[in-house]
């Protein structure tokens, strides 16, 4: 089983990202005021869709409404971290430690 959490930078105003909900099969939590949530502690092997509402947090869904990010949790592995960079316009995303 593997611990999922994430850190959402808003990169238009260069500070964490307080109050994103992010969803992951029919869960959601919120970030912090840091701009970091623990999505889930026990997550099995598979294929997940983890669901950023940015469009609510900017406030208008300008050109994004929800960047979903599909990744891999590989047998053996027990910790992934999703960062999430974005503005209204563009995101980048990695495999953070």
């Amino acid at each position: 089983m593997a611990r999922l959490s994430t850190h959402v930078l808003d990169t238009a105003k260069g500070r964490p990202a307080a109050g994103v909900e992010v969803r992951l099969q029919g869960k959601i939590v919120t970030t912090d005021a840091d701009g970091r949530a623990v999505v889930d502690e026990n997550l099995p092997p598979g294929i997940y869709d983890l669901v950023f509402a940015i469009g609510a947090y900017f406030g208008t869904a300008q050109f994004l409404d929800e960047v979903v990010v599909r990744f891999r949790i590989a047998e053996g592995e027990s910790r992934y971290h999703v960062p999430l960079l974005v503005s209204p316009f563009g995101y980048t995303t990695y495999r953070g430690s």
